[in-house]
């Protein structure tokens, strides 16, 4: 009986295949779309977990500047940089810190021969390398007395080496950074673009010292990376750092902090969370398309009702059950839905590959997701396809057959 009522559904529906073909559009749309969003949002998510992960979750930022919720005098926006002591106290005085590096970043042009190109110069030492995890390709990190005395040297990233050198080994060259000529010593290893969307090789790193002296011309460090011993507490090392900072930098009880600390792992869970916020804000607005596609389906079935009057009343005057005929249309509602689903399916996880390799973030295809919206498509089918098939059964059989 239920093979017979679906083989009967089919039969239906390629009848007419055009409009069945337009009436399950909109369910493809709707479905191929949610899937879509909630696909590539997933891959977005595990792109910032990497991004973050490469940094490493033990990974602490000492930045000048109170948090956005202060308001006090010490979270003035022009509170005062931090310097290569204030890298050392961390080091001596926290015993849950591994290491500390200082930080500091400007924008300039760089010229090699008849190439040039504009891009990042920062200011560090090894230990930076270290707390951020980025190894080198070829050459060497800085020595200590390159450090120490602030000769002009650096480490270029990969996109930098692509502009000036392409292909070739940089190793021994040298380059003009505006007024100062340094040679260069190593090539860091390629990350690609960061979770927010910047390009994390174009850069230059030079020794802290013969950043400060050549490039700013002070004393400054803009920010301290911090790396957390292996089986220490961030929360634990956050508070000590904020007590000694308090202490070197002289703020009173009662006082604002003129610092703030960022947590590796605050920063993935905020990213993370507004990745999710946006994903579930275009998903919903994707899913108003399997509405319409619901409102379609009961359409094209109340039409079909109206079509096959004659045919009912037949089917109802030969001894057919009022719930038969209700099962009938019930059903190929349901199929034309499910059609449209498991089309949608293919057509959503197909978009979510091809916009993840165009995103460069990984395709992270959900089985959770794709049985819920083929689940939902035939939901649709459900809810949508009662009331024609409701009407259908509900038709006086004598009315029927002299229906023309």
């Amino acid at each position: 009986m239920i093979w017979e009522t679906f083989r009967l559904a089919v039969q239906a529906i390629f009848r007419n295949t055009m409009r069945s073909v337009l009436t399950v559009l909109g369910i493809v749309i709707g479905v191929a779309a949610v899937i879509a969003m909630l696909t590539l949002g997933q891959g977005s998510s595990s792109q910032v977990t990497a991004d973050i992960e490469k940094l490493g979750t033990n990974v602490l930022m000492l930045m000048p500047g109170g948090s956005s919720g202060q308001h006090g005098p010490g979270s003035s926006s022009v509170a005062k940089a931090f310097t290569l002591k204030d890298v050392d106290a961390i080091i001596d005085q926290i015993g849950s810190v591994e290491t500390a590096a200082p930080y500091a970043q400007s924008a300039t042009n760089v010229v090699y021969g008849a190439e040039s190109t504009s891009t990042s110069i920062v200011g560090t030492d090894n230990r930076y390398l270290t707390v951020v995890d980025w190894p080198l390709e070829m050459g060497r990190s800085f020595l200590a007395s390159e450090e120490q005395s602030g000769k002009s040297v650096c480490i270029l990233g990969e996109t930098v080496r692509q502009n000036l050198f392409g292909n070739t080994s940089p190793i021994g060259e040298m380059i003009r950074l505006n007024s100062l000529t340094c040679e260069i010593v190593g090539l860091l290893e390629a990350k690609g673009a960061s979770s927010f969307g910047t390009d994390q090789d174009d850069v230059i790193s030079l020794p802290m010292k013969t950043f400060q002296r050549r490039i700013i011309g002070n004393s400054d460090v803009s920010m301290i990376f911090i790396s957390v011993r292996d089986g220490q507490s961030t929360e634990r090392a956050i508070v000590e750092i904020e007590a000694l900072m308090r202490e070197r930098r002289r703020i009173s009880e009662g006082e604002d902090d003129d610092f703030s600390i960022m947590d590796m792992k605050q920063i993935a869970s905020m990213l993370t969370g507004i990745t999710n916020i946006l994903t579930g804000l275009l998903s919903a607005v994707a899913a108003v398309s399997l509405l319409v596609g619901g409102i379609g389906i009961m359409n094209i079935m109340l039409v079909s009702v109206t079509e096959r009057t004659r045919e009912i009343g037949i089917r109802l005057a030969v001894g057919a059950q009022a719930n038969q005929v209700l099962m009938q249309f019930l059903v190929e509602a349901v199929v034309l839905s499910m059609i449209g689903g498991f089309v949608g399916i293919v057509l959503g996880l197909a978009l979510a590959a091809v916009g993840a390799n165009l995103m460069m973030i990984p395709f992270v295809p959900s089985l959770v997701v794709v049985v819920g919206a083929f689940l939902f498509s035939a939901a649709v089918g459900v809810i949508f396809g009662y009331f024609p098939a409701r009407r259908a059964a509900k038709l006086d059989p004598i009315e029927a057959l002299r229906y023309q």
